[in-house]
Formats: structure tokens, sequence, C-alpha cells
């Protein structure tokens, strides 16, 4: 852990997690390497030197020309994925790995997560990863990065918590090292020293890092809004921010998220005095409240006043139940004795004692609150006897599918309550004010907006330049850009790989654009098979042309296309005999090209047509 100073040099053991919580690494600590499951380490003196201060070497350039090198791999132009690398001389650090869900055409596709080529190939100078908060938009992608790079890893306590459920579910927890830094902690990784400040997001243990580095101070603020009545009570460190800006930073990187929205983001605290209305109001009803599984404040004011009402709680979803477990064992959640109640057990309750927390508030298909919409879940059947609230804003691009949850709630009965309606629920970003006041502390001479689509990162730029900061000094980035900043100047270097990489079950990036037009193919126009058997040597046909259709058309009422598929199938394969090109492949080209001619001809549809032709 950290020393009382605040201020430590991480070594080998500095900052790990004792064996009586997770002593599982110290094994191949002993051996001075790091475990790397890729077959690539760190020696011991490799770990010595990335925790030294560097000794710059006089080379005969001014202190002004020292740089620090910035790529950026995930989170810009999109709502997810957020992953930053810094490097200075031979040193690197990342900022989170995170992963964003699929967009409704990836087909198939469960999760997408960084690019990590420019990562590997620089896996001798990587020294650790700062985790910003818990997440999934900023811890997701570690078992995946971690799989290919055993690098040291460092978070707040509530963050590591959520960090081993997922690398536990890999079988990785056992090979990395996880370290629990506290705001304030200052954390020395060669070039780079990285303090630790506190800020106030729709989770607890959420940092801002200030990171020193020879050319200069750079701070990025995470997700972060200014709560100055905060569940917790901890309100963000304005003041160290502020002092930091006093003595000059060189760079600020900040939250975009809100920056379309004027005014300041509400205190999630009038979340909780709007629930107590609601939960008056629903009085005789069974309560079902969906929100975010990581939203671990929005999730203790829902238990506070089930309590004050004399209501059970049950929670419905994994992620919801893993969350609600790891703060609870961490203290960062208050659950009275007795009112959580298993969700298998509800019936046993009247519905004015009961309120079921749930997971599915953005209308994902496999959620919770979707299943019991279309009465898809095991336990929970709605009726007119439920009031369902809907606490949380949809993502853009969700409003559709939010949409059909509620109307097919209303269609059961259920008196449905959402964020337009009533204040059931506030972000976890900051506003346009918040915003500008972080600018006016921090008093950065460049700015880079991060997190966030295009116009997001466009209007954060507008409010920047209205701050006074020089047009010239401001960089709207894109993943896979690259800049470098000394104290005077910031130049645009060349493009490093960055994208997105597709998981899909257990397949990581064998899943690419071109399988996934394929989908698409097959979802919008379907699949025609033609098959026969043909003779070797002479290319006669021995059986066939059979055709199956699957998703294009029902072939008992395409009796007439079907014959003519397969009449263009046999006149092919006659062409070819009598051409004297009987290659196997020949024939199947042709065939492929024809058959799709006449569909479309016919039906102005191109379905995947795939010839199977076997020589005998």
């Amino acid at each position: 852990m950290a020393k009382q100073n605040n201020d430590f040099t991480v070594s080998q053991n500095a900052g790990r997690r004792n064996n009586s919580v997770r002593g599982r690494q110290q094994g191949a600590a002993n051996k001075g390497m790091q475990p790397n499951t890729n077959g690539k380490s760190y020696s011991a003196a490799k770990e010595k030197r990335a925790t030294e201060q560097p000794k710059l070497r006089k080379t005969g350039r001014k202190h002004e020309d020292i740089s620090v090198k910035i790529a950026f791999l995930g989170g810009l132009n999109e709502v997810g994925k957020n992953m930053t690398l810094y490097e200075c001389g031979e040193d690197m650090i990342l900022v989170d790995c995170g992963l964003a869900f699929p967009d409704p055409d990836m087909l198939g596709v469960d999760l997408v997560i960084p690019d990590f080529t420019y990562v590997e190939q620089n896996i001798d100078k990587l020294r650790g990863i700062f985790i910003t908060h818990g997440h999934e938009d900023h811890i997701g992608g570690l078992p995946y990065l971690l799989q290919k790079i055993n690098i040291p890893v460092y978070g707040t306590k509530l963050t590591v918590g959520l960090i081993e459920g997922k690398l536990s579910e890999h079988d990785l927890l056992h090979k990395v090292t996880l370290n629990i830094i506290k705001p304030k902690d200052k954390i020395k990784l060669g070039c780079f020293e990285v303090e630790a400040i506190h800020v106030n997001h729709s989770i607890p243990d959420a940092l801002a890092l200030a990171i020193n580095t020879p050319a200069g101070l750079i701070l990025q603020t995470g997700d972060f809004k200014i709560d100055t009545t905060p569940i917790d009570g901890d309100v963000i460190d304005l003041a160290r921010i502020s002092r930091l800006g006093e003595k000059g930073i060189l760079c600020l990187l900040s939250d975009s998220t809100n920056a379309q929205r004027a005014g300041f983001t509400p205190s999630e605290r009038t979340v909780g005095e709007s629930f107590e209305r609601l939960f008056a109001k629903a009085d005789g009803k069974r309560l079902i409240v969906a929100t975010f599984a990581s939203n671990i404040h929005r999730v203790q004011q829902i238990i506070d006043v089930a309590k004050s009402v004399d209501r059970k709680v049950a929670l419905s979803g994994r992620s919801l139940e893993n969350v609600v477990s790891t703060a609870s064992q961490l203290g960062y959640l208050n659950v009275p004795d007795g009112i959580l109640v298993n969700i298998d057990s509800i019936s046993r309750y009247p519905d004015d004692k009961l309120v079921i927390i749930t997971t599915g508030s953005q209308g994902e298909p496999m959620s919770a609150l979707y299943r019991m919409a279309f009465s898809e879940h095991r336990r929970v059947e709605i009726g007119s006897g439920d009031y369902v609230i809907i606490s949380a804003t949809p993502i853009p691009g969700n409003e559709k599918t939010v949409g059909k949850v509620v109307d097919e709630l209303l269609k059961r009965g259920a008196e449905v309550v959402y964020e337009k309606m009533y204040d059931v629920h506030v972000s976890g970003h900051a506003c346009q004010e918040e915003l500008k006041l972080m600018l006016s502390l921090a008093k950065p001479k460049f700015f880079i907006p991060v997190h966030g689509e295009q116009k997001h990162l466009r209007k954060h730029a507008q409010l920047a330049e209205s701050m006074g900061i020089a047009p010239g000094n401001i960089f709207i980035a894109d993943n896979g850009r690259h800049i470098s900043l000394t104290k005077r100047k910031m130049t645009v270097l060349e493009d490093v790989t960055a994208g997105k990489v597709f998981v899909d079950g257990y397949g990581v990036g064998d899943v690419g654009n071109a399988v996934i037009r394929e989908r698409k193919r097959l979802a919008e126009d379907g699949l025609m098979i033609i098959s026969a058997v043909i003779e070797k040597d002479t290319g006669m046909l021995v059986a066939g042309p059979d055709i199956v259709s699957r998703g294009f058309v029902y072939v008992r009422d395409s009796e007439q296309l079907i014959a003519e598929a397969k009449l263009v199938a046999q006149i092919v394969v006659d062409e070819c005999v009598h051409e004297g090109r009987v290659e196997w492949g020949t024939i199947r080209n042709r065939m492929r090209d024809d058959i799709s001619r006449l569909l479309y001809d016919r039906t102005k549809r191109s379905p995947m047509v795939l010839p199977i032709i076997t020589s005998v």
C-alpha cells in the first residue's frame, strides 16, 4: 500500500495486494520475473530500471524540447472502449482499457475491444496501466489485453475489486499483479509520476490522473462530474486541480460526453428524492427499478428507500448481482441485514412488500427487464400490479430498443416511469458549466477533448476556445492519432494502428469486416445452396442439381423459381462440358454468377448463392 506521505515508488512488491487477499502472484515475483501469458517477460533489471527516475542524457537539446507522446487507441468519435497510451523516452504507460457494446449492424458480435497491435509492438517499454474507474467502457477490455501481455494494473479498491471479478472469469487472476491506489497517491514508473485525484462519477472511487513527465504535467480527467452533495460524501478534489493549474498544466484531456448540455449536472441525491415520491405513489404495487448494474450509488438509494417503506429487495441480472456482491464486501454498499431476498423466492412476498432491482435500462435483448417485458423471464411475470421505473437515459442509438421495452411493459398492464417523465436519472458526466470550471482551474496550455462522439468533441473544443485557449492549441483527435508535446508546441505524428476488434463467443478478432458484411447479406437477402455431383474426368452430372433455400424464399411457394434455378445450373454444367472446361472451380463460379443473375431478375433480391460441387 501507499506510504503515509502518499508518495511511493512501485517495486516488485510495492502496492501488491497481500497474500490474504490476492497473493498468488508471489511465486512468479520471487523468481525475479513477472508472469506473462505470451511467453514474453520483464526481467528484474528492467523492473528496477522502470521504477527509477530517468537520467536525461546530455544531448545538447534544450529542456523545452523534451517531448511526451500520446497515442489514442480508443474512446474518440465513439462511446466506449477508452484507451490512451503515453510514451516518454523508453517508458510507456496506458490509461484505461475498455470495451464497447456492438452496434445493431454488428450481427452476432458480443463485444468490441480496442486493437492492441501498437501496444504489443512496444511490450518492452510498458510499465503499467492505470484505470480511472470501474465501468465496462474503461475496464472491459483488460482481460483480453492481459491475455497477450502482462503488466501491472493500478486502480482504487472498488475498481480493482471489479477487475478481479473479470479476471477470474478468464482464469487470469493468479497471473496478474493488481495494485490498489488511493487519491493523493503518487506512483513513479520510469519517466512518469502519476498522481491519483478523486473525482465524482456515477460509480464510487473514480479518479482523474495527473501525469507528470519531463515535458510537463498532463491532466486526464477520466469520466467526471462536479457533485457538491455526493452520496458517499467525497466531493471532487477541485482544490488539488487548482493547485496543479497554478503550477502549470501542459495539456488537459477532459471528458466530453455532456459537452452539448448547458448548465450543471444535477446531484445524484435528487434521484433519491424522486424515488421517495414514486415509491409512495406505487402503494399496493410491486416495484421494479431498472438501472445500470455499476451505478452503486443508485442501488444504495433504492435499498435505502425500500427499507424506509418496509419492502424487501430482490436482484435480477448477473452483472448486477456481481457488482452488488463486490461493493458490499468492500464497504461501498450498505445493505441492511435481511433486506435482500433471492429472486427465486419473490412469490412468497406480497406485491406491496417487494422491490426488484434489475438490469436492462438500455433495452438490451438479453437483459432481465427485456425478458420480463416479453414474458421470457423465469421468475417475474409483468402485470397490472407492477410499477416499473427505468432509472437511466437511453444511450444514443438505444432509444428505439428502450421504447420497444416500454411499449411491451405497458401492453401487459404495468405502469411505467422513465427518465423524461420524472427525475429518476442524472448523468455521471459534467455539463458545460462544469467543463468550463475544469478548464478555468486547470489553465492548460494545450487542450484535447476526449470520451465522446465527434459532436461532443467539437462542442467541447468550442467551450475551450471560449475560455481563452488558443485555437491552435486545441486538438480534436481520433482513434489512431499520435501526437508529441513539448513545453512549446504540439506536433501531429504518423498515425498508429487502432481500430475495432470484435469478440464473438470465444473468438477474438477472428470475425472481421468481411464476415460482418456476409452476415448482413445473409440477414437481408438470405441464402441459396445448389449442390451437384459431377464425373471427375468428363464433367457430366451424376446427381443433382439440388437446391436449398434459407431466408430467401419458401421453396414450396416458389416451385417455378426453384425449377428455373435448377435448369440454369444444369445448363451451366452442359456448357462447361461442351467447352471442355470441366474444372469444378470453373463450374462453381459460372453457376453462382448465372443463378445470381436469374434470382435478381425474378425477385430484385440478391441472396448469397453457394454452389457445392463434388467430383467423383
